[in-house]
């Protein structure tokens, strides 16, 4: 499946930026050093998005126990694992949206949601409205000011 990054930089700058837990975007990763451990998540994660992504399976690719992951991935990203797949997904969909020729379920399923009613219930969590409206609103700034 094609991940949407098309070269080495754009993954960079993906995976260089982070969402504090106050929503705010900042470039580096906390101003701490990121663990090749977690890098190594983190690319997993991106490399493999339109895919199930459990924390067990992102946790073996990355050589740790999940519990270990679990707990350094909320301490370097400033999210939880579950939120920062759900962030990127939602960012990847706020993308695909707006190529109106794809219709709302097929973006759903190919950014990795298990279903049309997850992805509903995720993106207006994250955008406070449904990815239709989002569409036909032309594909807004989000509510936190900053760009999906």
């Amino acid at each position: 499946m094609e991940s949407g990054y098309h070269s080495p930089g754009a993954k960079w700058s993906m995976l260089n930026t982070v969402l504090t837990p106050s929503g705010q975007s900042e470039t580096g990763n906390n101003h701490r050093a990121q663990p090749g451990t977690i890098w190594k998540a983190r690319c997993y994660i991106h490399d493999h998005l339109g895919e199930a992504l459990s924390l067990t399976t992102v946790a073996d690719c990355a050589g740790i126990s999940a519990n270990y992951l679990s707990e350094k991935f909320k301490e370097i990203t400033g999210e939880r694992f579950v939120d920062y797949v759900a962030q990127r997904r939602y960012h990847r969909a706020c993308q695909l949206l707006q190529n109106r020729e794809t219709n709302v379920s097929e973006i759903a399923f190919e950014v990795g949601f298990q279903s049309l009613s997850q992805f509903n219930r995720v993106f207006k969590k994250l955008s406070g409205q449904s990815p239709s409206r989002y569409r036909a609103a032309g594909c807004p700034i989000n509510g936190s000011g900053l760009q999906p």
